[in-house]
């Protein structure tokens, strides 16, 4: 196994640069296939969320997977790859493995325990099976990840640990008082109608507002929300939905507004907002502090181990303070929580006077001082079993075409040994040949049984590698026998399907 992930997340980079460097769905796929026409790299998936993009390979080279990863993150993102650089983290093998388990479990997540991860690691494998750039390697880790991050939410607390990212931005934004409270009797306008969107509208509707607006660039898909929320036995919140040219005139109506769409320019500026509210537009002219210079590391290869030392956590962290914009004054009048990525809503809208908002990157810093529960440490030990677990059966699922090889060559044998003896003893009956053949077949079984029982157990374990080539070695075994098992294993159309 040769499993390489080079990625960028929250945790790394600062929101300016992740949301230039989001990856749409047609980018997505070139990525994939891009990635698969490079030498070092067999299999290739992508996970791309808002807050996230990671490349997973299984590629025969480090150091040239490493650079080759970075340098198509970089073309495929439009991000310069000297600019890129310093925010990509590197996991090889088992800490690879290490890593995609605890973002499927929710603890690399913005808000910890979050489960819309599972979603879109379950439609990245989907993606790579549908381009078959998934193969043995990745269809195995993404269906394992999405087993592990199942039993988290199911033997743990750990949804307790945080909340999903609408319910926390909304307690961002509600500022200390209650949610319910504080949304009681509210308008609130939902720019887009994606999975983030919906949740983000049941989630008002939930917590008692008057009336929810539904606005989104395929009118169907607005119908389609609205008359889920409108549903018997629903919340009974009252609901209509609008097209998105009507968003400005609805936004002099409302009192929240959620937004969460593809788009990749902003879908309310601060003028719109400003002229909303009836303010001077010049008030949202927002003159963005400038951040302060990244130390790039000489090589990618070395960004793992500078990361660790903790000067590109403090620099994270002086960018994000000093890229948060300044909040406005007076009453709230408009409270707006900006949930894509790249942002849909002007961050000068901030300075308004009567403006309340909450975007990722301000959610990001509300939840870095987050307190650990013991549920966290219960998924971590969790985590780990499983990537212990993981290793063992790849490596034994390594040998196994060497020992599948190895049986069908005894059995090869003990028909040819039958064979001979049918021509030496012509005169013997079916009742004897029969006896005769089940007998050589128990011996051979017997013979090879324990061997290849122990040779698995130890293929399992750490350094076990070479056995396979051990067992090829000293049976004589043909390269092309065990290669048409590995074949015929990796081609099976039931593997690995979500």
């Amino acid at each position: 196994m040769s499993l390489l992930v080079v990625g960028l997340s929250h945790r790394s980079a600062p929101v300016s640069v992740l949301e230039r460097a989001s990856l749409a769905a047609e980018t997505q796929a070139k990525l994939l296939q891009d990635t698969l026409a490079a030498e070092p790299a067999v299999e290739a998936a992508v996970l791309a969320t808002c807050n996230r993009i990671e490349l997973y390979a299984d590629v025969d080279k480090f150091h040239a997977g490493v650079a080759e990863l970075s340098t198509l993150l970089a073309q495929h993102s439009g991000v310069g790859l000297d600019e890129l650089t310093p925010y990509l983290y590197v996991h090889y093998e088992d800490r690879a493995v290490h890593h995609l388990f605890s973002v499927a479990c929710g603890l690399d997540s913005m808000v910890v325990g979050e489960g819309q991860i599972l979603g879109q690691i379950k439609d990245a494998l989907a993606l790579g099976q549908e381009l078959h750039t998934a193969g043995r390697l990745l269809n195995d880790l993404f269906q394992q990840a999405l087993r592990v991050g199942k039993r988290a939410h199911s033997e743990t607390g750990i949804d307790r640990a945080g909340q999903s990212l609408v319910t926390f931005g909304l307690e961002q934004l509600a500022a200390g008082a209650d949610v319910a409270d504080w949304a009681r009797g509210k308008r609130a306008l939902v720019i887009g109608a994606g999975s983030m969107s919906s949740l983000a509208a049941a989630t008002l509707a939930r917590t008692g507002v008057a009336e929810i607006v539904v606005a989104n660039r395929t009118r169907a898909r607005a119908d389609r929300l609205v008359e889920i929320l409108a549903q018997p036995g629903g919340t009974g919140v009252a609901a209509r939905a609008v097209e998105m040219a009507a968003v400005c005139d609805e936004l002099t109506r409302a009192d929240v507004v959620v937004s969460c769409t593809g788009a990749t320019g902003l879908v309310l500026t601060a003028e719109a907002v400003a002229e909303a509210l009836g303010l001077d537009v010049a008030d949202a002219v927002e003159t963005p502090a400038a951040a302060p210079a990244v130390p790039a590391p000489t090589d990618v290869d070395r960004h793992a181990a500078w990361v660790e030392n903790g000067s590109a956590g403090a620099v994270r962290q002086a960018v994000r303070r000093a890229t948060v914009p300044a909040q406005g004054t007076g009453p709230v009048r408009l409270a707006l929580l900006d949930l894509a990525m790249p942002r849909d809503i002007d961050g000068g809208a901030a300075r308004l006077d009567g403006v309340r908002l909450v975007d990722i990157e301000s959610l990001a810093e509300a939840s870095a001082d987050a307190p650990m529960a013991a549920d966290v440490d219960q998924v971590r030990t969790i985590v780990s079993d499983e990537v212990a677990a993981f290793g063992a059966a790849q490596r034994a699922a390594h040998i196994t075409p060497t020992v599948v090889a190895l049986r069908t060559m005894a059995a090869g044998v003990v028909a040819g040994e039958i064979a001979r003896l049918d021509g030496r003893l012509p005169d013997l009956d079916e009742k004897q040949r029969a006896e005769i053949s089940q007998t050589v077949r128990r011996v051979v079984d017997k013979l090879l049984h324990a061997p290849t029982v122990r040779v698995k157990q130890l293929a399992s374990e750490p350094g076990g590698a070479g056995y396979a080539d051990a067992l090829r070695e000293l049976f004589d075994l043909d390269p092309q026998t065990v290669a048409a098992v590995s074949r015929a294993d990796l081609n099976d159309p039931n593997r690995g399907r979500s």
